[in-house]
């Protein structure tokens, strides 16, 4: 009974407000860190493994638009096994960020035996907001464009929505916004706005 109500917990969580940042979808241990393609794209994935004790509800790791949500069946590998990567039942979530696409799974692992989304294609979320829940010990996966600088390294113990996973260079659209805002005329442009 106390292990199934510490499970259920879902606690508040300090977000990081910096820009760039790409937080932890998961509570748990990095247990993979490698260069992987998706559908073609070069990119990173990092890996968290959940323990039982863990919280388990899952968070998105960027501001964005969710442009589609993919349920796929599969097998129930433990889910510290790589195959459960690629094997097992998970939600596949595809994200529109500033940072350009994203892609993160909730998997089922051997003792978790269900996946469950509560956000839909379509949604709009804040970085760091709860997306979901995969029922005990479990596994999530993100995948970040290559130019993903990772700030942790394997075997780091990571908190949902609060733990920075690594850092996004800043696109030619916000780098023009903060040189305005740094250099004053941003307010000056706000100020000489006859709309403002």
């Amino acid at each position: 009974m106390q292990t199934s109500l510490s499970f259920f917990r879902n606690p508040d969580r300090s977000i990081p407000g910096e820009a760039g940042l790409i937080v932890s979808p998961a509570d748990g241990r990095v247990v993979v860190l490698q260069r992987e393609e998706s559908n073609g794209r070069p990119g990173k994935r990092i890996s968290i493994f959940l323990a039982i004790w863990n919280v388990h509800v899952n968070r998105a790791p960027a501001a964005g638009t969710i442009t589609g949500l993919e349920y796929k069946r599969g097998k129930f590998l433990a889910a510290w096994d790589e195959n459960a990567s690629f094997q097992n039942e998970q939600n596949v979530f595809t994200q529109a960020s500033e940072h350009g696409e994203i892609v993160y799974k909730q998997i089922a692992g051997w003792v978790a035996r269900r996946v469950v989304a509560w956000k839909k294609a379509g949604d709009s979320v804040a970085r760091g907001e709860r997306i979901g829940l995969v029922r005990f010990g479990s596994r999530v996966d993100l995948w970040l464009p290559e130019e993903a600088e990772f700030v942790v390294k394997e075997g780091d113990h990571v908190k949902g929505g609060s733990s920075v996973l690594a850092r996004m260079p800043e696109t030619a659209g916000a780098r023009t916004v903060n040189a305005l805002f740094r250099s004053g005329k941003a307010t000056q442009n706000l100020r000489d706005d006859p709309r403002s």
